[in-house]
């Protein structure tokens, strides 16, 4: 499928990521016209896709996302200037990381409350979660609005390319990727993850945790599954087109 219009560049990645929008509001991941997305679209990544400001995820189509430059200090003195927190964050992030290609973050139900406790890790109790043993990253220190110092605080604590999910403690979670169907794919689990552990612990009942050398076998078998996170975003997009949805244009 072409652009709508020769100057909207990067078209593949840009219905990608208003596929994976359109998705996750679907499944109530998202919250009001907060939360964003982003994906790095030259080499060192700073130069990034990003949502509009004030957008709804289940209205967002690909032509709507627009590019700027981490390294741009006049990025929000334009017209269509992103939010200030999607810009502290998301252009901390990719001006500090170039691996991090990928950034999706959310404030999904089961994922704040996981953030919400006082122990916020996730253990290895299931399949899902072991995707994330030795791979996720506890934020202790929220300090407000994700505006550039906050911004910039959080960006380091994904330094390691290891990490690929931040749960960012009395705020929400932050998967990075290196392509979006491999990070929403992340995203989509972690959610499913976080909802697993809340309801067993729920239970009131000791809790069956995988031995470490299970959990980080399990881990590494996830990384390596052979095109799962392309088919899941396939498969998504299919279901979209099939409805006729206008996400792609």
């Amino acid at each position: 499928m072409n652009a709508p219009t020769p100057n909207l560049t990067h078209w593949a990645e840009r219905t990608d990521m208003a596929a994976a929008f359109r998705w996750t509001a679907r499944l109530n991941m998202h919250e009001s016209v907060a939360n964003h997305f982003s994906l790095a679209v030259n080499e060192d990544g700073t130069r990034f896709l990003i949502n509009p400001n004030g957008r709804h995820f289940a209205r967002i189509r690909a032509a709507d996302l627009i590019e700027i430059d981490a390294n741009d200090p006049a990025t929000m003195d334009r017209p269509d200037a992103p939010d200030p927190t999607a810009w502290g964050l998301h252009g901390s992030i990719h001006r500090a990381l170039p691996h991090a290609r990928c950034v999706m973050h959310v404030h999904s139900i089961h994922a704040t409350v996981l953030a919400s406790l006082a122990d916020s890790h996730l253990p290895a109790i299931d399949q899902n979660s072991a995707m994330f043993f030795g791979r996720h990253v506890v934020d202790d220190h929220y300090g407000g609005m994700a505006f550039e110092e906050e911004g910039a605080r959080c960006a380091a604590l994904l330094a390691d390319p290891q990490i690929t999910t931040m749960i960012m403690g009395n705020h929400g979670v932050l998967v990075v990727g290196r392509t979006v169907a491999e990070t929403f794919n992340r995203l989509y689990y972690f959610e499913r993850a976080a909802e697993t552990y809340i309801r067993a612990l729920q239970t009131g009942r000791p809790l069956r945790i995988l031995p470490d050398a299970i959990a980080e076998k399990t881990a590494q078998e996830w990384e390596s599954y052979p095109g799962f996170a392309n088919a899941h975003l396939r498969e998504i997009r299919a279901l979209l087109d099939a409805e006729g949805d206008d996400y792609a244009a």
